[in-house]
């Protein structure tokens, strides 16, 4: 294991710095302490090739405003809440709209735009970054003092664990996922249609056109949600369905089957790698980039294209009208929030 502090650049006048951990296989990541961003997942296709997994900035001063949350911490709350509006101990809370009618992602600053405290380890089987901050009660408009810690751990066995946990003075909401874009090309030679998913889930949460949950559950079984069994993204992405003509393509919340097992596996045929992704989370949301945003992105030198990757975003469902699924966001005083997602590659 090794590990590597750089100076690539400042943002306000305070320095950004990238972590870059790797284990003796070159497998590991880069990651900013603004934003927790993880720029890079480095990953040996079969051949032994070493190639980037998830989409990143040619400029790094991109991720400064970061329109499509590359590779960041998202919260105090991933996804949106409808209107920016929640009830929270009888009392309504009142959020910026920053997407469109609802809040999104955390709000205008979350914690996507914070510099966090960093400190390492490494030791012969693992080695870990770890983050931490506090977020003030009142910031964006969520109530209580909440303390943060974030790691991001890689083992010998090419795994990447990401682990939150969060405690608060007062009851609030929480909840945390990243937003890395996966495609396991490399480096991007392709967009992600032609990659193979299987998710271990049975239902979607329905949204509107606003794109904000409903709290009807949707059996994905004859749906072109249906990937119990692996299947191309591409397949069935452009059926005519009203929840795809919403979202235009997949943006949506898949609630995951209990258990301990595989809850998602990404595999690409002509590199041989796959992903598979273990969570306690209870769902995830996906998303085909289906609207990029203009900013270039490395080895390409072009703007990102749609369907270039998938987000893979563990968390709880999104608040929709009328406080659905707000209890699984809902921290109280003195808990502690406790969740992991481990993310292993390898070769097929």
């Amino acid at each position: 294991m090794e590990i590597l502090k750089v100076l690539i650049g400042k943002f306000n006048n305070k320095k950004v710095e990238s972590y870059n951990l790797r284990n003796s296989n070159g497998f590991g990541i880069n990651a900013l302490n603004y934003g927790a961003i993880i720029t890079d997942i480095l990953v040996p296709d079969r051949n032994g090739i070493i190639e980037n997994v998830v989409l990143k900035y040619e400029d790094i001063n991109s991720y400064e405003k970061n329109p499509s949350y590359l590779g960041a911490l998202i919260g105090r709350t991933a996804g949106r809440i409808a209107k920016g509006k929640v009830e929270l101990n009888g009392n309504v809370l009142s959020f910026d709209k920053n997407y469109g009618s609802n809040q999104g992602h955390g709000g205008i600053n979350g914690f996507d735009k914070r510099f966090l405290d960093v400190k390492t380890n490494i030791n012969e089987n693992e080695g870990y970054i770890e983050f931490s901050y506090l977020s003030p009660s009142g910031e964006e408009g969520y109530p209580g003092n909440l303390k943060i810690n974030l790691r991001y751990t890689i083992t010998e066995e090419n795994e990447l664990k990401i682990s939150y946990k969060a405690i608060s003075d007062e009851d609030t909401l929480v909840n945390l996922t990243n937003h890395s874009y996966f495609n396991l090309s490399g480096n991007y030679k392709e967009n992600i249609l032609n990659h193979h998913l299987y998710i271990d889930s049975d239902f979607i949460t329905e949204i509107n056109k606003n794109q904000v949950p409903t709290g009807k559950i949707i059996s994905v079984d004859g749906t072109p949600f249906d990937f119990t069994s692996p299947k191309t993204i591409g397949r069935d992405i452009e059926e005519e369905d009203y929840q795809l003509e919403i979202g235009q393509g997949y943006d949506h919340t898949w609630i995951l089957n209990g258990g301990n097992d595989i809850k998602i596996r990404l595999y690409h045929k002509a590199s041989g790698r796959q992903m598979d992704v273990y969570t306690n989370q209870n769902s995830v949301v996906l998303y085909s980039l289906n609207f990029p945003d203009d900013e270039k992105i490395s080895y390409a030198n072009r703007s990102a294209k749609r369907r270039e990757a998938l987000a893979i975003e563990t968390q709880s469902p999104p608040i929709g009208e009328n406080n659905i699924f707000a209890k699984y966001s809902i921290l109280r005083k003195g808990e502690e929030y406790n969740k992991e997602t481990i993310y292993k590659f390898s070769i097929i």
